[in-house]
Parts: C-alpha cells; structure tokens; sequence
C-alpha cells in the first residue's frame, strides 16, 4: 500500500523549477527527489512536499 503522503502534486511537480539554476525538475519516485540534471542536484521530499532549499539537496556524483 502507497503512503499518499509522500506522493506529490503532479501539477506542483509542472510548476517547480531548480532554485539555483531556473531549471526544469524531474522526479525520481525511487529516491522521492526532485532532481536538477543542469544544477546535479537532488531536491528532497518530506511529507509529500518539495524541500526546495539549495542547502537542503543532495549532490549528485558522477
């Protein structure tokens, strides 16, 4: 059974941008991240919403 509460508006997800980079955001249900191919960041979701603070993302390795 899915936690409704950690799922996110998909009309939300369609507004959100990268706060450092203006761009585009796709969602990694997986990891339940937003992520920022442009920025290589990943943005965390807690509680079904977005943390979309540039300390708060996770840096993604090559």
């Amino acid at each position: 059974m899915e936690d409704r509460t950690s799922r996110v508006d998909p009309k939300l997800l369609e507004l959100l941008v990268c706060p450092l980079t203006k761009g585009r955001l796709s969602y990694h249900a997986a990891d339940n991240e937003l992520i920022s191919e442009k920025a290589r960041l990943a943005y965390p979701i807690r509680d079904g919403i977005p943390i979309m603070l540039i300390s708060e993302a996770r840096k993604i390795e090559d």
